[in-house]
């Protein structure tokens, strides 16, 4: 039987990472950038040893606005000066400051190695050699045994498993898990077709994503305005890419970024998210993100729990 391990890479310092997601959306990095990061280090390592799945915790999160008196904006990055002494053109661009753990399932011979501490330090240094969302990884700011990597076997018995991931969410606190909430997107489309036959699942993203003030009568008959209530901290999340175009041909498409490998025009998938705290939740499988494609509807997409629609 194939050997499985939780790899642990705790409280990575991860300095301006990219803050824009879509066209439609900001905040958090998309989940195809967390685990297009776990592609590139799994392909680093050079070992036998594959990647399953990766849940991400994030600890801190500290984007790079200018506090402006009805909005925000992104603080832009100034480039050099032309040869002319000229100001370049800026680049929008959103930029975040962010401090995340990334819980990796894995499998494969490398993991039998005895020395499973080097292994783990071989793992985390190499992270330290990609990006994340575009951001550099920073050095530890001190070393203590609570942000040291770690590999813990994945047995095969429920107990077993029970009590690993209860140990390494412990180590997760304090901080919040990023879920995916296709359910309650659905629901809101089922409501909201209900009162409108013509309403789409864009219509209940924007339902769920904004904020919206109701009123309420008290008992002397005044209103009172609130902010409607909602089952969690819901957010919009970018996971993919839904193709609008053929698959092309490699090397058909002139100034594509690689010539052996076949182009497709995608845009984006938009879905709901939810920040957990880990100690709200029991299993270790509602956590983990994966690679999901279907060729023939060009959908590329990343998943975590999928909802049947």
């Amino acid at each position: 039987m194939t050997t499985q391990a939780l790899i642990l890479l705790p409280r990575l310092r991860v300095q301006n990472a990219n803050a824009i997601s879509s066209p439609l959306t900001w905040g958090f990095p998309s989940m195809t950038a967390i685990l297009g990061f776990t592609h590139a280090l799994e392909r680093a390592l050079k070992k036998e040893l594959r990647f399953l799945g990766v849940g991400v915790v994030c600890h801190s999160f500290d984007p790079q606005v200018a506090d402006g008196k009805y909005e925000k904006s992104f603080i832009l990055m100034r480039k050099p000066l032309k040869k002319d002494g000229g100001t370049a053109a800026l680049t929008e661009e959103g930029r975040t400051h962010m401090t995340i753990s990334l819980v990796i399932k894995a499998e494969g011979d490398a993991l039998k190695e005895p020395d499973e501490e080097e292994l783990a330090s071989y793992i985390l240094n190499m992270a330290h050699t990609l990006r994340i969302a575009g951001g550099n990884i920073l050095p530890e700011l001190r070393k203590t045994k609570k942000i040291t990597p770690s590999i813990t076997l994945w047995h095969s018995d429920t107990e077993s498993q029970k009590e690993t991931w209860l140990k390494i969410r412990r180590q997760l606190l304090p901080g919040f898990i990023l879920l995916s909430r296709e359910d309650l997107l659905l629901e809101e489309t089922l409501r909201l077709r209900e009162k409108n036959k013509e309403a789409t699942s864009l219509d209940a993203l924007l339902a769920l994503s904004s904020i919206t003030y109701e009123a309420t009568k008290e008992d002397k008959g005044d209103v009172e305005w609130n902010i409607r209530k909602k089952s969690g901290w819901i957010v919009p999340i970018t996971i993919g890419y839904q193709a609008i175009s053929e698959l092309y041909p490699a090397g058909k498409i002139e100034s594509a970024r690689d010539e052996q490998t076949p182009f497709q025009f995608v845009e984006n998938i938009y879905s709901l998210g939810e920040w957990k705290s880990p100690h709200r939740v029991p299993f270790l499988n509602k956590i983990l993100w994966r690679y999901e494609s279907d060729k023939e509807k060009g959908l590329y997409r990343c998943i975590n729990q999928p909802v049947t629609i």
